[in-house]
């Protein structure tokens, strides 16, 4: 990737860190992108070690790709929302690390993918992706509903539905529950043959197993499948039911993000699906522009 030869300083690294994944972005005072690098898993609720190499990675990553493998991490400004440091332990402990950056702003993944689908502006979004979560930030303060994790909690979510279909599953193929298109595809997508053997294959497994397995819902549900048309309308209800609450705090914008938001928003309540607006930017960008908004909260 070339450089914008007209790139300002100082550049931001705005980095959106997860389960999965950690992607990093770098921006330069005029808000042109100049490039992005992608790493591993960088949630400190599981491993604050893997998340910080995750980071680093990810930081270098965007720095050889925006052609600035000379520039060091010591010149970024760098904001970073992540999973997991919504708890006051693991923000306590992210925010003690020793970090490279010129400056460190830290804070969680959800404000900073709302920052980023209202281009920096206050509002709410409602998250279906591996998981689910709502949340809203109106006038400076934040509201975050659901968002308890998998399998409690994250209800609509790509891992419940998932799970969703597993359970059903089972009970069709033991004749407890109408028979189901979703059968042969489960049996098929796990190499499975009988009820233990996907017993066996699912035991244990984390959240992004399931979240592979919520296809094979959406699919069925195309075909009018009944059983697979009752799941997401039961998961569907969960997320409209979800926005209402989220409306009540008169957010300027509303939007659906995660994996899930195109296939399941023909779902929504209509109610619901009126209100939502695309989401404008990437979580990664808002969290560069949230390393702005307070690194001149700093300089003011």
């Amino acid at each position: 990737m070339d450089i914008n030869p007209n790139a300002q300083f100082p550049i931001y690294i705005g980095i959106d860190g997860g389960g999965s994944k950690c992607k990093a972005t770098l921006v330069d005072n005029q808000g042109h992108v100049l490039g992005s690098g992608i790493s591993g898993p960088a949630n400190p609720f599981h491993s604050q070690e893997l998340t910080i190499t995750s980071i680093i990675d990810s930081a270098e990553k965007a720095l050889l790709d925006a052609n600035l493998s000379n520039m060091k991490l010591e010149h970024l400004i760098a904001g970073i929302g992540l999973a997991g440091v919504n708890l006051p332990s693991v923000f306590q402990q992210m925010s003690q690390w020793q970090h490279p950056f010129a400056q460190m702003h830290l804070t969680t993944d959800l404000l900073i993918a709302c920052l980023g689908a209202h281009q920096g502006s206050e509002g709410a979004i409602i998250i279906t992706g591996t998981g689910s979560c709502g949340y809203s930030y109106v006038n400076g303060k934040e509201l975050m509903l659901g968002g308890h994790g998998f399998p409690h909690g994250d209800k609509g979510s790509g891992a419940w539905f998932g799970l969703q279909a597993v359970e059903k599953v089972l009970l069709s193929l033991d004749g407890l529950a109408l028979n189901s298109l979703m059968n042969r595809a489960l049996l098929k997508q796990l190499a499975c043959e009988t009820t233990l053997d996907i017993v066996e294959a699912v035991a244990k497994q984390p959240a992004s197993f399931y979240g592979k397995l919520a296809s094979i819902v959406f699919s069925a549900a195309e075909q009018n499948d009944k059983l697979a048309l009752s799941i997401i309308k039961e998961g569907a209800d969960y997320i409209s039911h979800l926005a209402r609450r989220l409306h009540q705090e008169n957010p300027p914008r509303m939007s659906l993000i995660g994996g899930l938001n195109s296939t399941l928003i023909q779902y929504l309540d209509e109610d619901v699906a009126q209100r939502l607006s695309p989401p404008l930017g990437e979580p990664e960008i808002g969290a560069a522009l949230y390393a702005k908004q307070q690194s001149n909260v700093q300089a003011a």
